[in-house]
């Protein structure tokens, strides 16, 4: 059987479908209470990466060639991503505040459960989303994205993240020893104002004030505010304050994630505000098997960057000689970037080597700590 005869088998496509594992685990949770409330973080963490040990690497190319209508199967778990999201959240904002069978902090793990679902695989599919040229498909990823309030991430991604990767001028790329804890409040700051300014500066080229119509952010708002007001209107206060701690940790996973795909890897800078191009070398890769069926290939990232339109099943992998690897995938990574010392003591090594490996002729990484590299005048 060709690669393209096996990628158009809804048999191969059916992994990619392991995040619908944690709605049923979701309603167990509301409905019975007591240990079951664990199981979302459980199955989206500890199981996947006991796959990964036993499943090993995926180093499997697809063919980049096939076309979209052989890609059914994979790009549906995508499409009906937002309805399940949406009932989910919903759903568990009316039950727990319509029953009384669970205590405070039964219902506060259960959300956070609800936002390990919404962080881990909304927002991931939110990305896939978002890079399509499909207008309903970017329509699904602003809705997903307006569910976990950070409906900047559009365009904090497209026009920045994926122009300035690897350089100070990109917030989530994690600098050289720069702790979690650290960057997360920096980006929680820095994003939605760079997201702002590369909108205005977008619709002051195209001659446009930053109050025109056209401006996303005015969707952004509205999409956000309606998502906050079904919230109050289905569980009042405490469904309002359920709704935001959701939120809340999708975006912490959100961001443990960009975490852990860029930290410490920079573009040379070749002086006058220029970087070298963006190279697979500059992004952390996984081949790790299940991580990658729960996180839609998000693991196969430097193709990403080199492709951000291709879709994720054809995201192709690269081999130590050609781009760094992580030791784990990200579910067991992002756990560790929550310790700083244990990250430090196993990811620093691994930038140094990088370093030697591909820069032997920087001497001097003063210039690129802690994003200090001068910066053209008027730059995002």
């Amino acid at each position: 059987m060709s690669t393209r005869e096996q990628i158009r088998s809804p048999r191969r496509a059916l992994p990619f479908w392991l995040s619908l594992g944690m709605v049923p685990l979701a309603v167990l949770g509301a409905t019975a209470g007591g240990w079951t409330i664990a199981l979302m973080p459980i199955y989206g963490w500890t199981m996947v990466t006991v796959l990964d040990a036993f499943l090993g690497l995926n180093t499997d190319q697809p063919d980049t060639t096939t076309p979209e209508t052989d890609l059914f199967w994979y790009r549906l778990i995508t499409l009906i991503w937002f309805p399940v999201q949406f009932v989910t959240i919903y759903g568990m904002i009316w039950w727990v505040t319509h029953t009384d069978h669970l205590g405070t902090l039964e219902t506060l793990v259960l959300f956070f459960g609800v936002g390990v679902i919404s962080g881990t695989v909304g927002i991931v599919y939110s990305h896939e989303l978002l890079h399509q040229k499909n207008r309903v498909e970017r329509w699904l990823g602003d809705l997903l994205l307006a569910s976990v309030l950070y409906s900047h991430f559009r365009t904090e991604h497209l026009l920045v993240h994926h122009l300035w990767v690897g350089t100070p001028r990109d917030a989530v790329t994690a600098r050289y020893n720069e702790g979690f804890h650290r960057f997360f409040l920096r980006v929680l700051w820095e994003c939605p104002r760079s997201a702002w300014r590369a909108e205005r500066m977008k619709l002051a080229r195209a001659g446009r004030p930053v109050w025109h119509r056209s401006n996303p952010f005015w969707r952004y708002g509205v999409l956000q505010l309606g998502a906050l007001a079904l919230a109050f209107g289905l569980g009042g206060w405490i469904g309002l304050g359920l709704f935001v701690f959701q939120a809340f940790i999708a975006v912490w996973q959100l961001e443990l994630t960009n975490y852990v795909e860029h930290y410490g890897l920079t573009r040379e800078y070749k002086g006058e505000g220029r970087y070298e191009h963006v190279l697979p070398r500059h992004s952390w890769n996984a081949a790790h098997t299940a991580s990658n069926w729960l996180l839609i290939n998000l693991q196969r990232h430097s193709d990403h960057h080199y492709k951000p339109e291709r879709r994720f099943p054809l995201l192709q992998t690269y081999d130590a000689d050609e781009a760094p690897q992580l030791p784990l995938g990200y579910p067991a990574m992002t756990t560790l970037a929550m310790i700083p010392p244990l990250w430090r003591r196993r990811m620093n090594p691994r930038v140094r080597a990088w370093r030697r490996k591909y820069y032997p002729h920087i001497e001097d990484w003063t210039p690129y700590k802690n994003g200090s590299t001068p910066m053209p005048r008027g730059s995002v």
